[in-house]
């Protein structure tokens, strides 16, 4: 008897210990609001809407880590979007459609595989003084794409403030391995009161040539000065094969400034065309968040954008003027 109450201890210790070195983490957002938006086709083209996600797309969502022993771990993360505001899944009905991957971790820095955030919108997400949400963000003009299928991405150690990372998502057209497939690399600098990124990324599109606006280099950082920060982008956009190549300019500024509970966020970005005239947009805009609690906030922002008479970046044709108002309240959990 005393045998097998000891074996029966051990096996419990044993088991204990197994599970402390696993751990799985459920989190997520919900982010609801009102918006009003008016893409100039009209004067009956105002739309008020009750929308999810204005800020924060909200999610729910399931993230793990177990401890495989001599620094080595494995992690993955299954992240499904959600329209609060009727209950269906965000990302086109997607299961897990904003993020769903596993890979291992250690001292040879992090490898994932499966459905990730691209290069440029991870970059994004630290410069963006709208924190690529809201009626500002600089990806409504950058057009980032934000999230690799098929992707396996390669992140570097942090060495002194510096990382870097790889990209590569995989296009699985068969006879054509080029076809549907994009490839990235970015370099980074975070320490203090500087963030500095960079990034080069070039996507195929389902004929294996370069895409619309498939070859992106952006460039961009953030400097803390206590009482502001202040943001800056530049991005060369590159799309079409020799002849037929489309070069558009992308720059952004912007400042962020604590007040009170909350903070005040406003940037300016324009957008140029090389190739065709008159199809240029620039875009400003200014909104507020208040912290009502560290899961909890409120937020507002408006912003305007303004088309040339051949450009129509967010409006409903050539020419027109986009303005878009959002309030709302997001909670994380």
């Amino acid at each position: 008897m005393k045998k097998s109450i000891l074996a029966l201890a051990l096996i419990g210790a044993f088991s204990g210990a197994a599970f402390a070195q696993s751990s799985v983490t459920v989190y997520g957002i919900v982010d609801m609001g009102v918006q009003r938006d008016d893409n100039g086709t009209s004067a009956n083209s105002t739309k008020y809407s009750m929308e999810s996600g204005a800020q924060s797309g909200s999610r729910l969502g399931f993230k793990g880590t177990e401890d495989l022993g001599s620094g080595l771990k494995a992690n993955f993360v299954l992240e499904m979007g959600i329209l609060a505001d009727t209950g269906a899944s965000d990302q086109k009905g997607l299961g897990f459609g904003r993020q769903a991957y596993v890979g291992l971790s250690g001292d040879f820095g992090t490898m994932n595989l499966g459905r990730q955030k691209s290069l440029t919108y991870v970059a994004s997400e630290s410069i963006d003084p709208f924190g690529v949400g809201l009626a500002g963000n600089m990806n409504r003009l950058f057009g980032t794409v934000t999230r690799r299928d098929n992707a396996a991405t390669y992140v570097t150690p942090n060495m002194s403030g510096f990382s870097a990372a790889g990209q590569y998502g995989f296009g699985e057209v068969a006879g054509n391995n080029a076809a549907n497939s994009v490839g990235a690399v970015s370099a980074t600098y975070s320490a203090g009161p500087v963030f500095a990124s960079i990034v080069y990324e070039k996507a195929k599109d389902a004929a294996g040539v370069k895409a619309t606006d498939g070859e992106k280099t952006l460039v961009g950082g953030t400097f803390d000065f206590g009482m502001a920060k202040a943001h800056a982008a530049y991005e060369l956009l590159k799309g079409g094969e020799a002849a037929t190549e489309v070069k558009k300019n992308v720059w952004m500024i912007g400042a962020t400034v604590p007040v009170g509970a909350g903070a005040v966020v406003a940037d300016y970005t324009r957008i140029t065309n090389s190739t065709i005239s008159n199809a240029n947009a620039n875009q400003w805009a200014l909104g507020y968040t208040y912290n009502l609690s560290k899961r909890t906030n409120l937020y507002t922002s408006y912003s305007q954008t303004k088309n040339d008479t051949k450009a129509a970046y967010n409006a409903g044709g050539n020419g027109l003027t986009d303005k878009l108002f959002n309030a709302g309240i997001r909670h994380a959990f």
